[in-house]
This record gives C-alpha cells, structure tokens and sequence, in this order.
C-alpha cells in the first residue's frame, strides 16, 4: 500500500507548525464597512516546541502588518522584527516574526501583532445594502474555508493547528455581530458603536474562525439553538429550522454528547454561494433552502454531522478533506436513515454515486489527479480540488467497510470510537487507516483479514470512480424513473391527459428532483411537451429551489422561452454556486441568443457579488 508521509506537513501553508502551534488567540477588530476592513489585533498565545529556531511564520494574504510584540507581562511590550515574504497568488505572503533570546527560555509567550485587512481581503464578503433582504443596511460574512483564514487574521492558517479563541468585535449600534463561537456581552461603546464579545472554549482550526455582521434578529427555536437572519425573513427561517434538535439528538445517539454548547444558525443574504458552512455554534445556511415546507432542510443533517466529523475530529490538511467530508456525508445519511428509513439513505446514496461520476468526468483526463480520494496538492490551491469526490467517494468507502466488515452492528461502534479518540485532533489518512486497523485487531481479530482484502491504493490513490460499485436498494429511484420513462416515451405526442398532480403526491422533494434530472437526459422537448408537464405538477411555482432550478434547466434546453422571467427572478434572489457552476458548464454547449443573455445576466450578477 502506497504510503504518503511527505505530505504530512501542511504543503498550503507557510507556518513552521513543528516549530511553534498557537494555542489560545484573542482578537480584536472593529468594522469599517467605508473601506471594506476589519482593523486592530491579534495576541497569539505560542507553544515553543523547538527552542532552536526564532523565526515564528504565519501565514497571511492582502493584509497591512503595523507591528509585532511581545507581551512580556501586561505593562511590558517589546518591539519584535517581522517581514513579509514574496507573495503567491496561491497562498498569500508569509509573516515571520523573530523571537529574541528571552523568549525562548520560555516555554509559552504571547505575541501581539497589530495589522488590518483590505477590499481584497478573499474571505470577506461586504455585501452593499441593495443585495441584501431589507436593502438598508450592508452586511458582512467571512468563508474561511479552505485557506482564507490568512486573509482575516495573521494565522497558522493549517487545520492540523487547533487553538481557542475569544473575540471582541466593535461594530455600528444599528448592527449585530456573530462569531463562530458563544457570545459573553453586548454593550455600546463610543461613537454609536457596540463592542460584543466572544469566546470559543473548543480547539479549532484557523479555517473555522467565522464573523458575520448586519441586520440580524434572532429567534430560539430550540434548548440549545436559535436561527438568525435579516428581521424580514427571521419568522419564516425560525420556522424552516424548527426541527434541528431532532437531528442533533440522533447524532448523539450514533456518536457522542454535542459538545459545543450552542447550536445556531444563520441565514445569510441571498449572495452567500454554498449550501451551509459548519462554523461551531453558527452554522451559515442558504437562504435558498427557506422554502416554507421543510423540504430542503435536510443540509442541516450534514452540517450538524460536521459538529463531530470536521470539527471536533479534523483532516490535517486539505489533501485528506475526505476525512471531514466523507465521514460527514455517512453520518448525515445515517441520520436521514433514522428520519425517513434505510430505503431512504440508499437513495440518497446513489444519488451521489451519480453526481460523483459526473464530477469524475468533468475533471477529464488533464485534471484527474483531482478524482483521488487523496489528492497531491502540492503547488495546489485546495479550492480547485472541491468537488463531490472527497463527499461521495469517502462515502462510498465506509459504506463498503460497514457492509464488508458486517453491518451497521459492527461498524456503528468503531465510528463512535473513532471520535472519541481523536476528539480535539487532526489526522491524516495513514493515521486514520492504522487505527482502524488497531480497533478491529482489539475488538475482534477475524476482521483484519477482511481489512487485507481492501486494495487500499486503489481507494485511497487510485483515480476515477471507487473501485467497487455498491449494490443500493432502488425502490425510490424506481419510482422516479417510471414516472420519468411514461413522459419520455410521450415525447413527440400532443395529448398528454393521462399524467396529473396524483402522479406525484408520494413524492419527496428528492424523488422530484430525480424525476427532472431523468427527464433532463432525455431533452430537448416540444413547448406542448413543457406546458403539459407544467399543467400536470406545477413545476414554474415551485419554492423549492433544487427543483425550481432542474425545471428552468429543462426548459431552457428545451427552448422555452416563457421561462425566462422565472430564470431572470431565481438568478436575482440567490448566488449559490451550486445552482451557478452547471449552468455556467451548460452555457458553454448552447449558442443561442436567449442562453448568451441569461448567462450574461448571471456572470455579471457573480462579479457583482464578489466586488
């Protein structure tokens, strides 16, 4: 077995982690929304692990460095000589500081640098009023992940570095700051600013570290959660996320306590391009999954999964992503199982099988070093690697040992041992495999044979899909797909009586999904096709934007004109990449007038976005 132990020194980061780990940080930064910056400081607290080196590094990108120090005692700093490295456009410029002789005698020191961001700070996102709900006030986000953290805060921007952290954010008094941790005060200060404060008590990564600021409400919804969102949209998101307890006490069930204390979500303007981000104590979601059914909340089983795999137990860097991803991907489905059934999380499954083949075919040939389980990211910006590979071929993976090694029965125990064990930690992939081989040499010997017969590099290094097609139950799927094959074989008629709303109305939001992405295969179809479709289900008045943007997608192929209204109305509410990315692709294959337009319309509104 193919064995990657030179990859275990962060290759995307400067910091001289073996040298120095930042143990605790406290910031300090106050909002100026005129110049798009977050100015102030940060002291890190610094374990001396080799005495022998002075050069403390960090990792930084587009930030003003005003000055280090050390913090000798509260009424001693001394002055410390810092310089910035060339810049990458990768990874940004390292910072290193040069430790005088009296601190290494020491075994911590604290290290205060003064600096501010820029407008070109890559994890801040300042969002002009107009893009935002109310259209009165601006709003500020950060996406740290993956290696953004640098453009924030000076930092050991590496996930296999994990500190706590408290905060005091000064912000207009007419706006509210959140962080990725719980919050301790609010109070005003001068000037019509409000200082609040933060403290994070849980070791994270740099990546994790989350700061959003504007019009926010909050609403409790639960005994250890509470969604916010801009005031005009509070009620219906508090009302969409009612249920998140349920899927936090069956991730208990499966794993351990939830150990962050507070779980809170924060629905952000309609710009934010993901589906969620599993920030501890705030996780950001999507407006787009706001529908007013419940129908997509199911993104918050994943995030709320990454409470336990990806935050408490985190890859150590970004080659070993599955690590978070895979492992979140099995236990979201595990609790959507426990929700709606094992027939269910199959289904859920082979949807993924097949969003998996199309990302393995969309990297080609040229980029297939990026379908590896565990990809070489040497010189590589981790970002260019996210796709569903980490996702669904970690998935697939557990799901093969839980059905090799015996079954829920058996597997279920060593998950819940595998995050007891490396709670607080970072790990890479040959540290993961040693201890599931040490678990089941322990537990129950006969087991490791199976393990032998595991052909590991083609798993874990292998390119292209997994090795092994799983066998998953095809009830649900069946169901989408005739309804799927009694339209397509329709295809050139002109009476379409026989299909209605009961067509439908066992249907989840998934198998709708699934039925348009069949018919989708099949087109382009007729107008009358499209109007005898619409009539039947009543697709254009869809809320549920996963369906909403199949519908649009089939219509557009299939040169309907009549939806353009509708497409022009979706690509104003939201800028989710999700949505973006394919339609962005499909541009590429359509030469017609209407798709330059509308495509057009959309890039220009991304730009606009990321101004």
């Amino acid at each position: 077995m193919t064995s990657n132990n030179q990859w275990n020194v962060d290759p995307n980061s400067y910091a001289n982690v073996n040298n120095f780990r930042i143990n605790h940080m406290k910031l300090n930064l106050k909002t100026e929304f005129e110049r798009k910056a977050l100015k102030g400081y940060v002291i890190h607290e610094v374990d001396i692990v080799d005495k022998n080196s002075n050069k403390f590094i960090l990792d930084t990108r587009n930030l003003k460095i005003f000055s280090a120090a050390w913090l000798k005692d509260d009424n001693n700093e001394i002055s410390l000589k810092f310089t910035l490295g060339e810049e990458n456009k990768m990874y940004g410029q390292s910072l290193t500081i040069e430790f005088v002789d009296d601190m290494l005698k020491e075994s911590k020191v604290n290290v205060k640098i003064n600096y501010e961001t820029t407008p070109e700070c890559s994890a801040c996102q300042w969002v002009e009023p107009s893009q935002t709900v109310g259209k009165q006030y601006p709003y500020l986000y950060t996406q740290c992940e993956a290696i953004h953290a640098r453009s924030v805060i000076p930092c050991q921007d590496s996930p296999i570095i994990k500190h706590t952290y408290e905060a005091e954010m000064i912000v207009p008094e007419k706006l509210r700051a959140l962080m990725s941790a719980v919050l301790l005060e609010e109070k005003p200060v001068e000037n019509g600013l409000v200082s609040y404060k933060f403290e994070q008590k849980m070791r994270i990564p740099a990546y994790l570290l989350a700061i959003a600021v504007g019009n926010i409400k909050g609403i409790k919804i639960g005994p250890r959660s509470t969604v916010w969102s801009e005031p005009e949209v509070v009620e219906k998101a508090a009302n969409e996320f009612v249920n998140t307890e349920d899927f936090i006490k069956i991730g208990e069930d499966y794993l351990t306590e939830y150990a962050w204390g507070v779980y809170d979500l924060l629905v952000l303007p309609p710009s934010f391009p993901f589906g969620g981000m599993e920030n501890p104590c705030l996780t950001f979601v999507t407006p787009t999954i706001v529908v007013g059914d419940r129908s997509l909340v199911d993104v918050v089983a994943h995030e709320i999964s990454h409470s336990w795999t990806g935050n408490l137990v985190t890859n150590s860097n970004w080659q070993h992503f599955w690590l978070n991803e895979g492992y979140t991907m099995y236990l979201e489905r595990k609790i959507l199982s426990k929700l709606h059934g094992e027939k269910y999380r199959d289904f859920s499954a082979i949807i993924g099988w097949n969003d998996l083949k199309e990302a393995v075919n969309n990297y080609g040939t040229e980029q297939d070093f990026f379908t590896a389980l565990v990809p070489d990211l040497r010189d590589r910006d981790p970002d260019e690697s996210f796709s569903t590979v980490p996702y669904e071929k970690g998935f697939n993976l557990l799901y093969y040992l839980e059905k090799i090694l015996g079954g829920p029965e058996v597997f279920d125990p060593f998950l819940k041992a595998y995050v007891i064990h490396f709670t607080n930690k970072s790990l890479n992939t040959d540290e993961w495999l040693q201890f599931l081989y040490d678990y089941f040499k322990q537990h129950d010997k006969s087991k490791v044979k199976i393990l032998d017969s595991v052909d590991w590099d083609k798993w874990l290094y292998g390119f292209g899909m997994p090795p092994v097609d799983p066998q998953f139950d095809r009830t649900l799927l069946n169901m989408c797909d005739d309804l799927a094959k009694r339209w397509v074989e329709k295809k050139e008629a002109t009476n379409f009586d026989e299909f209605s709303l009961k067509d439908i109305e066992n249907f989840d939001a998934m198998q709708l999904k699934v039925f348009l992405a069949s018919i989708n295969e099949s087109g382009p179809f007729s107008k009358a096709f499209i109007e005898a479709m619409d009539k039947a289900y009543n697709f254009t008045k869809v809320k549920n934007s996963e369906i909403r943007f199949l519908w649009q997608y089939l219509c557009l192929n299939s040169n309907y004109e009549e939806i353009f209204p509708e497409v022009i109305k979706f690509v104003e509410e939201q800028g989710r990449m999700k949505f973006v990315v394919p339609l962005y692709r499909y541009k590429k294959k359509k030469k017609q007038i209407y798709y330059y337009y509308y495509y057009y319309y959309y890039i220009k509104k991304i730009f606009f976005f990321k101004k």
